[in-house]
């Protein structure tokens, strides 16, 4: 009888871990589709920024994430103390620079100028705090 509730018990958590998985793909997919739609609300607003269409911007968002993953994190890292000096604001900068790199790898996403690339990144990231707060 012990054997059928220890295994009755390796069951459930089993089903409760693939449930706590498939939530965090949801999440994933959803965080990944709000971005595209972030990277398109840009690209109206911002002259010089330019997204064809709805897969351009979720491979732009994937080579975004990549770059940001690698690239940024090195340049946020070497960059730090004048990071810390200007209060973040450095960082808008190396953002922009990922979009404009960015933008030379991915067809049907332009960012014509490095002025563009930056208020693209600052509305960028103000589009996500706006998301963030949303799904909180």
């Amino acid at each position: 009888m012990v054997y059928l509730r220890v295994r009755w018990y390796d069951q459930r958590s089993s089903s409760i871990r693939k449930r706590g998985k498939s939530r965090k793909m949801l999440r994933l997919l959803v965080r990944w589709i709000l971005d595209a739609v972030a990277l398109l609300i840009v690209a109206e607003l911002v002259p010089g920024f330019k997204v064809a269409n709805l897969p351009s911007a979720l491979i732009a968002v994937i080579v975004i994430g990549l770059l940001n993953v690698t690239l940024g994190f090195l340049l946020k890292l070497i960059t730090l103390p004048l990071g810390i000096l200007t209060l973040g604001l450095f960082f808008l900068v190396i953002n922009a620079f990922i979009l404009k790199l960015a933008s030379g790898v991915v067809p049907g996403f332009y960012v014509y100028t490095f002025g563009a690339a930056f208020i693209g990144a600052a509305v960028l990231a103000l589009l996500h705090m706006l998301f963030e707060a949303l799904s909180s």
